[in-house]
């Protein structure tokens, strides 16, 4: 059992990193196998949540409107993980949003991962589902799914119960160390001044209600929203 790590969930608006958000970031430091500190905390994605991920979390838009943007708060989040490995439920998901912040903030943020839904998959074969709501279900792990910090604490208490069952098998160790995370992603500068006027402009000049915050945009962003405001309304 490796008994120092940091536990890790995200919540976001969807399922791709290259054009969804973080919404919150929940996570557990882990010493000799005890939580020793927590960070938790609501991310402004500078867009209007839709109302299937305020129901699906319970995240209000008002709970985000007032916290900070992910490249105000990328460093600190990476200086609570520090050296430690990460835990994660499907870690390499959590990782790819966390690995495109940083690559976006010049950060560098390489790092090695245990997960415990691939531990599931070796270990409880005839589970049908290997989701965590599922799997604390299974395990009676108290749970209150897709809050970030929630989901870190039920993750840690499922890998602890995975270890167990490893435990009476003949499974090699090394396939539950903490494994390289591999995400190649390529640095978005933010929105540039030109953009903004041009973007802001077209904006007004029909009239628009967007559910972006134009200032938070990335180039690659305002580019694509713009060609769509083109592409709909003409110059």
């Amino acid at each position: 059992m490796i008994d120092h790590c940091v536990v890790i969930d995200l919540e976001t608006t969807g399922l791709d990193p290259k054009k969804d958000k973080i919404i919150e970031i929940g996570a557990l430091k882990i010493r000799g196998g005890e939580i020793v500190d927590i960070y938790s905390t609501y991310v402004n994605p500078g867009l209007k949540l839709s109302s299937q991920t305020m129901e699906l979390t319970k995240i209000q838009q008002e709970d985000v409107d007032k916290a900070c943007g992910i490249a105000e708060c990328i460093e600190e989040v990476i200086e609570f993980i520090g050296d430690e490995p990460l835990l994660g439920h499907h870690i390499i998901f959590d990782y790819s949003f966390l690995k495109k912040a940083a690559v976006n903030q010049k950060i560098a943020f390489e790092k090695k991962g245990i997960d415990t839904l691939t531990m599931a998959r070796l270990l409880l074969p005839e589970v049908p589902s290997k989701n965590l709501g599922y799997l604390c279900e299974y395990f009676q792990i108290t749970h209150q799914a897709h809050r970030a910090l929630e989901d870190a604490k039920a993750t840690w208490e499922l890998y602890k119960k995975l270890v167990e069952i490893w435990s009476n098998t003949k499974l090699e160790a090394e396939l539950f160390l903490p494994k390289t995370l591999l995400y190649k992603v390529k640095k978005e500068g933010p929105i540039t001044s030109r953009q903004k006027e041009r973007l802001l402009e077209l904006i007004e000049k029909h009239q628009l209600q967007v559910d972006y915050q134009v200032e938070m945009l990335t180039k690659n962003e305002a580019s694509r929203y713009t060609d769509i405001i083109l592409a709909t309304y003409g110059r």
